[in-house]
């Protein structure tokens, strides 16, 4: 009984064993079928437009943040207290030079200016009658001056109220636009109140933005920098007015305030923006599109189209030095030359020494030759 079971346990193994070296077998054969059909098929390629690296000229920027100043403005304010009698201020309105914002009540002043105007005629009749006196003997000089005198001080009397009765009619000193208001008819203001913000209204703003001092030392009056503000593509051009002459002992930056003229429309004063400052000379530099340019954690990388040694026509990664955007392309400060072919298009799915297909582009030689 111990040899029968002996006997099936020895054929048991002997038929696991064999099912396991055929199956093996079928593995193995199946794995050479496989790599003989896929060394068969043709080694895959990405479809690609090229573009050829260019020189250009290009001078280096730095970018600061600036504010945006109306040509003229202040802060509306009371010079003599008084009581609200008229209000014409509305907020958002653009108003000429000369307009009525805010008038006090003056019926004192009108009063008194009423009772001088009298006192005006009064002293000079009595002046004109001095001087005919004077002319036939029957007074003395000395009347006849403390009477002209007089006069001039009841006109300077004139003088001096309507001048209360001015200050206490506020008009807009310029052409502005009237900020937001709090002043009610009848409402008793203080001497120096706040009654509203002013901003002018021109053709004109002013940007002001720090730079650090060795940027500032290299700039001039009359020289140009670019603006740009938030959501807005084209770059408007500033020019240069004045640069501030003390530098800031904490940041080490000093103000420069450049101008921005015949651009439709104009940023609004008190907005934040972008500006583009050049520093350094012209140079020439290499230039290509920005979609060429591959960010990675080993740094910036191009994929400059070769000719294999198997005639195949494959990118290589080639590590750059970049440097600002010029408009729609990169600078290029090294690791490319002028006339260097780079995957633009369809340069994200790339790797090392892959082949690839050009195809007809905006960017492609082909393209560009045809210009």
């Amino acid at each position: 009984m111990n040899r029968q079971n002996w006997i099936a346990s020895v054929v048991l193994v002997l038929v696991v064993i064999l099912l396991g070296v055929g199956l093996a077998a079928w593995k193995y054969e199946s794995l050479q079928g496989e790599q003989a059909a896929s060394a068969n098929q043709p080694e895959p390629r990405e479809s690609i437009t090229v573009a050829i690296a260019r020189t250009i000229d290009h001078r280096p920027t730095t970018t600061s943040i600036g504010t945006v100043l109306a040509l003229r403005s202040i802060s509306l304010k009371n010079e003599l207290a008084g009581t609200v009698r008229d209000v014409r201020l509305r907020p958002g309105q653009i108003v000429e030079a000369g307009t009525l914002l805010v008038a006090l009540d003056v019926s004192v002043e009108e009063a008194d200016l009423r009772a001088q105007e009298a006192q005006v005629a009064l002293a000079r009749t009595i002046l004109n009658r001095r001087q005919n006196l004077s002319q036939e003997l029957a007074t003395t000089q000395e009347e006849v001056d403390r009477a002209r005198a007089d006069l001039d001080v009841a006109q300077a009397q004139i003088a001096r109220t309507k001048a209360i009765i001015a200050k206490k009619t506020i008009r807009a000193p310029f052409r502005a636009l009237v900020g937001i208001a709090d002043v009610h008819p009848g409402q008793y203001l203080d001497e120096g109140t706040l009654l509203t913000t002013l901003q002018g209204v021109s053709d004109a703003v002013h940007v002001d933005f720090a730079v650090p001092q060795q940027v500032a030392g290299s700039l001039q009056v009359g020289e140009a920098v670019e603006v740009l503000t938030a959501g807005q593509a084209q770059a408007m051009k500033a020019k240069i007015v004045a640069i501030d002459a003390r530098v800031d002992p904490t940041t080490r930056n000093a103000m420069v305030r450049a101008r921005i003229e015949g651009t439709s429309p104009l940023p609004s004063p008190g907005a934040s923006l972008r500006v583009r400052i050049p520093v350094g000379a012209m140079r020439k530099v290499v230039a290509i599109p920005v979609s060429a340019l591959r960010k990675g954690p080993g740094g910036d990388q191009v994929f400059v189209v070769t000719q294999a040694q198997d005639g195949q026509t494959r990118v290589r990664a080639r590590q750059v030095e970049s440097g600002t955007m010029s408009g729609d392309e990169m600078v290029i400060l090294a690791g490319l030359t002028a006339g260097d072919q780079v995957a633009a298009v369809g340069s994200f799915k790339l790797r090392d020494g892959i082949l690839v297909a050009i195809t007809a582009g905006p960017e492609s030689p082909s393209t560009q030759a045809s210009h």
